[in-house]
């Protein structure tokens, strides 16, 4: 059965793409590509339609990750479907739990950064939409570092519905 994580911020263009981009990456490093599947969406539709920010695609290219991608927004309907939601700040987080249909699914949104144990008591991953690319390098070092607890998380999750 596949696991399905579905990555949300506001316009999915800028840390929601990378946050999907990175998790794709080491899932398929983990040989998990079978087993786990990654999306995202935004919690708003002001970029649907749209490829990510040219910004966000410069850093990935630098770090040597791969995005094909086009914005699209959130529904709630997808709840159904979906095993894990990950927010990148705490407003999102807030907003997908009030779209949630049930409190089953409300239990399904997490904080990205709440699976690095180094990220300390503000878990938010800044908008770096109206910064420059420092901003946008910032973004990739607090996915990148969260990243690998997710994983973990999901494996464990994973292997267990295997046993």
């Amino acid at each position: 059965m596949t696991y399905r994580v579905c990555f949300v911020c506001t316009g999915n263009i800028c840390r929601s793409p990378m946050a999907e981009a990175v998790f794709r990456a080491r899932v398929a490093e983990a040989g998990l590509d079978d087993l786990i599947e990654a999306d995202s969406a935004g919690t708003d539709g002001w970029h649907e339609g749209e490829g990510a920010d040219p910004r966000t695609l410069a850093v990935l290219e630098d770090h040597g990750y791969a995005l094909d991608h086009t914005a699209r927004r959130f529904r709630p309907s997808w709840f159904a479907r979906l095993d894990l939601v990950v927010a990148l700040d705490a407003g999102h987080l807030r907003s997908l739990r009030r779209l949630a249909p049930t409190p089953r699914d409300a239990a399904k949104v997490r904080l990205l950064r709440s699976y690095d144990p180094a990220a300390g008591v503000d878990l938010d991953v800044p908008d770096p939409y109206y910064g420059g690319a420092d901003g946008f390098a910032e973004c990739l070092e607090m996915v990148e570092a969260a990243s690998g607890g997710l994983l973990a998380a999901v494996r464990e999750h994973v292997e267990g519905q295997a046993a």
